[in-house]
């Protein structure tokens, strides 16, 4: 089982880094401290963007609208934080 663990671990762990840096950088370009008209915060926005919004989308269909706050990272956060560190290592190593 930890063969199963180990891989699938690390890709939660790395989809809560990315989902990290996109929230901050989300709040930084709304605040006005990062610039999308600079090449490179455009560059790790828009791969970030496309990275995540496969997960986003799903959860937003099933969410109701709240126009101005978009609540489906949070979602996101909330259910890799709860695989991760919760369901996977009861599930597969039986805790």
């Amino acid at each position: 089982m930890m063969a199963i663990y180990g891989p699938l671990k690390l890709i939660l762990d790395i989809a809560f880094f990315f989902m990290i840096v996109h929230i901050i950088m989300s709040w930084l370009i709304t605040f006005q401290v990062l610039n999308l008209y600079q090449p490179i915060v455009n560059q790790i926005w828009t791969g970030l963007n496309r990275l995540l919004e496969p997960i986003y989308q799903p959860i937003r269909r099933i969410l109701p609208d709240t126009r101005p706050l978009d609540l489906a990272p949070l979602v996101a956060f909330i259910i890799i934080i709860s695989l991760r560190d919760y369901i996977l290592p009861t599930v597969l190593l039986g805790m």
